[in-house]
């Protein structure tokens, strides 16, 4: 980003990055990425950054020399104003752990600090926060046409799985559809726009576990690409990411041959043992629903976010084009002030009271999940010190309400392999909105990884049966 010169973006993002620590310390933790030095690092493409140097230095023929990568990497350090996170150090790879499982050719490298968020964490304890603020969160149910009235908004919703159709009225409607953001406009609330979206899809294989620190590597091929290795789930390295046109949103994203054999080539490049197909255990791809900015091609496309309203009647339509997981919270700050507008009494509402508090489970210091993990260990001794991290990095201080008098093994009732245990998935389908499998393997967790599929389909079972009974004591209740 800082060779696009969105120096707003980078100061943002910095500067969100910590304040994420603080609100999410069990979803989010500090991370320290090696970056191996070899001589014909390059620029990607023609960026603003490479263009001028390219002109002061034409002897560099698009090369990025060791100083420029520091200047950059201290420029990183300190546009946020950092707090938290350690600074960038310079690693000698012939001495350091870091080196071992890297070619012999590279023998020096840079350090510095980021941070890890569980994505499907974030998304979950961000719907349950608002839901405990008093928001009504509905799965499983499309919009199926949105339109002005006299007095507002009317809204129509379907139940993807009963049929069951419904009619909302709003003052304001935000559209945060994410690749589905232009159909959105176009189909449901039936609007003319002319701004678009640039999908783009980053595709990941995880593999069997590469090396045994705990640090990230970020390398940086020839063409001026980038590409990460991450330790994931314990058991596996995580590695990516693409950069490649995706055209139709309601394709589903895979992960294509030729983008494996990419990945494949390129970490192999960098560590000493190739990366061959028995090593890949699981693949998946996601779409960036970046902002059309015209952009020659995917990796130039901005990634910062843009807010359109449209305001017909004074009923506005809040549009969100493209954003980042870092800055997904000022985002929606940002919105909340556009909305404010037409809305004066959402004044209340606005600000960066975000900033303050902490998501579900995330209510203890930045540097204290040992301290939460020795507590969970004190009240449930009988729990493997494996579960204990596990259930921490997933649940926070939510750990004790899930657990409840829970006092030996038997007490968490059935095992269905991986330490997941029946209680879990009853908080899960009570309180996260889980009704398969899938949901709690993969969109919850991670845990996919770690099941076979027999495992998996009697997981699918007990929480088939398990909401069908909780939906008929409500209907009793209800009736």
């Amino acid at each position: 980003y800082l060779e696009f010169f969105e120096f707003r973006l980078v100061r943002e993002a910095l500067i969100e990055r910590e304040v994420l620590l603080e609100a999410m310390p069990h979803i989010s933790w500090p991370m320290r990425f090696v970056l191996p030095y070899h001589a014909d690092m390059r620029f990607v493409g023609d960026t603003p950054l490479s263009k001028l140097l390219g002109g002061i230095m034409p002897w560099m023929k698009g090369r990025r020399p060791a100083w420029l990568i520091r200047l950059g990497l201290f420029m990183y350090d300190h546009l946020g104003g950092r707090k938290i996170l350690p600074p960038t150090t310079t690693v000698n790879l012939e001495q350091d752990p870091a080196g071992m499982p890297l070619d012999d050719k590279f023998v020096k490298a840079f350090e510095y600090s980021d941070c890890w968020v569980e994505d499907s964490r974030l998304v979950v304890l961000n719907a349950r926060d608002a839901e405990q603020r008093g928001a009504h969160i509905m799965t499983r149910t499309k919009v199926t046409l949105a339109e002005r009235g006299t007095d507002g908004w009317v809204i129509h919703t379907e139940d993807r799985n009963s049929g069951a159709r419904q009619s909302f009225t709003a003052k304001a409607l935000v559209n945060a559809g994410g690749p589905w953001v232009e159909k959105i406009i176009q189909n449901t609330a039936r609007i003319n726009s002319t701004d678009g979206l640039r999908l783009v899809r980053g595709s990941h294989i995880v593999t069997r576990k590469l090396y045994d620190h705990d640090r990230c590597y970020f390398f940086q091929g020839t063409d001026g690409r980038i590409c990460f290795a991450i330790p994931y789930e314990g058991d596996f390295t995580l590695i990516g990411t693409t950069d490649v046109d995706h055209d139709d949103p309601n394709e589903l994203p895979v992960c294509s041959p030729e983008e494996q054999a990419y990945l494949q080539e390129f970490a192999s490049r960098f560590f000493k043992t190739q990366i061959a197909n028995e090593d890949i255990v699981w693949s998946y791809a996601g779409v960036r629903p970046l902002y059309n900015d015209g952009a020659a091609s995917a990796t130039a496309a901005t990634r910062d976010y843009v807010l359109r309203i449209d305001a017909a009647n004074n009923l506005p339509l809040l549009n969100v084009f493209g954003g980042k997981i870092t800055t997904y919270r000022k985002l929606a700050e940002s919105a909340m002030a556009e909305l404010t507008k037409y809305l004066p009494r959402l004044n209340g509402a606005t600000g960066n009271w975000t900033a303050r508090v902490t998501l579900p489970g995330g209510d203890f210091p930045v540097d204290g999940f040992d301290d939460l993990c020795i507590s969970i260990k004190k009240r449930y001794e009988f729990l493997s010190d494996a579960h204990i991290q596990r259930l921490a990095r997933t649940y926070g201080t939510e750990v004790f309400d899930l657990l409840g008098k829970c006092t030996t093994i038997a007490d968490l009732g059935t095992d269905f392999g991986a330490n997941i245990y029946a209680v879990e998935l009853d908080w899960s389908i009570k309180h996260e909105w889980v009704r398969s499998a899938e949901d709690f393997v993969w969109r919850r967790t991670r845990l996919g990884l770690k099941l076979d599929k027999a495992q998996i389909r009697k997981i699918d079972s007990f929480i088939t049966d398990t909401y069908k009974s909780i939906s008929t004591s409500k209907a009793r209740i209800n009736s």
